[in-house]
């Protein structure tokens, strides 16, 4: 499988390392340079309008985050979708998020789970797609756990967010067509911050369980849909 042209979009400041890499991630992400795609790091290099060094480095940091494998030669692939590393991202993500859901609970003011709910309007719009509302979805759940939140806590859930999200992308994706899918995204969100405003640590746990196991069967549902087409 080769790269075309139109896979990524060129980077007008020369040897940023942070621009390659949020610009790669933001490719891969997307899909436009999809699972099992394999490239050279000059290829990337000249798609992007920069040199070999910065490109280098950006892939070193995406490896580190599970979305490419580098390879002997200069080159690299970006990871293939796979139902263990699903099932292995998942595991740790209920393990970490309702046990701090449940603690910035208490800690989020009711001012601030007011300016959370206005948020949830936007992901019932009809015209918004996953794509479109993804930066605003993590930045909706970051807010919900950041009272409760170590450096290292974001630090891991970022990393597990951004791996998941390939699949939830792809998973959500495929609902975007169907309007009831958007109200379902805005009640579900908003069913959230009205158990947070009970301030019942229990119940929020349990309801980022279910918000999670949620995700979980959409994702790997596309995941099957994918593995055969």
């Amino acid at each position: 499988m080769t790269v075309s042209d139109a896979a990524v979009r060129p980077i007008e400041t020369r040897s940023v390392v942070g621009q390659v890499t949020a610009e790669l991630r933001r490719s891969i992400l997307a899909g436009t340079l999809a699972p099992g795609s394999e490239f050279s790091l000059r290829e990337i290099a000249s798609m992007l309008n920069v040199s070999f060094i910065p490109v280098r480095e950006a892939l070193r940091s995406l490896e580190g985050e599970g979305l490419v494998v580098t390879r002997p030669g200069r080159s690299a692939v970006v990871s293939p979708l796979d139902r263990a590393d699903l099932d292995g991202i998942y595991r740790l993500r209920h393990q970490l998020e309702p046990e701090i859901a449940s603690r910035a609970c208490t800690l989020l003011s009711a001012a601030e789970l007011d300016q959370l709910e206005a948020q949830t309007t936007e992901f019932g719009r009809p015209d918004v797609g996953i794509d479109a509302i993804y930066e605003a979805h993590h930045a909706f759940h970051l807010a919900l756990l950041a009272p409760a939140m170590t450096e290292w806590d974001t630090r891991v859930l970022t990393t597990l967010w951004r791996a998941a999200e390939r699949y939830i992308r792809i998973g959500f994706g495929r609902l975007d067509p169907d309007p009831a899918e958007h109200d379902r995204r805005e009640h579900s969100h908003r069913h959230l911050i009205d158990i947070y405003r009970a301030r019942d640590v229990d119940a929020v746990a349990a309801a980022m369980h279910e918000h999670l196991e949620r995700n979980e069967i959409t994702a790997l549902r596309a995941l099957d849909l994918v593995s055969s087409d």
